[in-house]
């Protein structure tokens, strides 16, 4: 399959973050360019601070860039400095998803949370996340993509646990209804009845898994390595388990056809490739 954008200079695109020589963005769009035969670019730009995020997002206005993946630390500041914002990035706080108009416009979006809801649909398609409590371990910007995305899908509750209770009830306060803070303390409660617990959170022992729904799921945001401890854990108790990779890539597919105009082969195997790459296997 061929592309039908015109001829001509190469479309440019990106990710930013702070570090950024880790992630798995480049070499995912890449993949898609060359199956796609596309005349386009796609690198990482790292920031050293704040300040190095607006002058490059002020260079962008005018330099002929298509669109920037945005991560770590920069999602919030993503969002403060567009000019039009989408519903999904105003309820999650945050944008991953940057696209340059040729006006020097800038557009806000959040694909975090579509590329959660797509990685279950993928690992654990029976696990029906509208019918019964899910507990998210973190408070931090991912987490709050994902209680959006859970709130708009239908989940009837979303139960944050974190290590400093506070940091859980701001997102108790940002969504008024269907949230419930949690400290450390609690887990085994917040745990009682759910039908899925995501892990947003960095370190930390992994928690028990008693008291999950029978077909309950359990996610690792992380993907690197593939089968974190909290999965193997999971996976011991029985209970069935989505991972980080697949989130990374399904969130990764609506930007690359916001940046190219054309979206990725639904058949090409991405992620046997980004498995190989990583030294990872199924």
């Amino acid at each position: 399959m061929k592309n039908t954008l015109p001829t001509g200079a190469a479309r440019v695109a990106g990710v930013v973050g702070q570090p950024i020589h880790h992630s798995l963005s480049p070499f995912l769009h890449t993949a898609w360019l060359r199956d796609l035969g596309l005349n386009g670019v796609y690198a990482p730009f790292g920031p050293k601070d704040e300040h190095g995020f607006d002058r490059l997002i002020l260079s962008c206005r005018s330099n002929g860039i298509k669109g920037l993946n945005v991560t770590a630390p920069f999602k919030a500041q993503a969002l403060a400095l567009a000019d039009t914002v989408s519903d999904t990035a105003r309820k999650a706080g945050s944008a991953n998803l940057l696209t340059f108009d040729d006006d020097g416009y800038v557009h806000a979006d959040s694909t975090d949370g579509h590329g959660l809801l797509r990685a279950f649909e993928l690992q654990a398609p029976d696990c029906d996340l509208t019918s019964a409590p899910v507990a998210i371990m973190g408070a931090g910007g991912a987490s709050r993509a994902v209680v959006a995305a859970l709130l708009d899908k239908g989940c009837p509750e979303v139960r944050i646990i974190n290590r400093t209770l506070a940091r859980a009830e701001e997102l108790v306060f940002a969504f008024q209804t269907g949230v419930t803070a949690f400290d450390l303390t609690q887990v085994s409660r917040a745990f009682e009845g759910a039908i899925a617990v995501i892990n947003a959170a960095s370190g930390g022992p992994h928690p028990l898994f008693e008291g999950l729904s029978d077909n309950a799921a359990v996610m690792d945001m992380t993907y690197r390595p593939l089968k974190t401890a909290w999965l193997q854990a999971a996976e011991a108790n029985g209970l069935k388990t989505v991972d980080g990779l697949n989130m990374l890539i399904e969130q990764a597919r609506p930007s690359f056809q916001a940046f190219y105009g054309v979206a990725p082969r639904a058949h090409f195997n991405i992620r046997k490739l980004a498995l190989e790459f990583l030294g990872e296997t199924e």
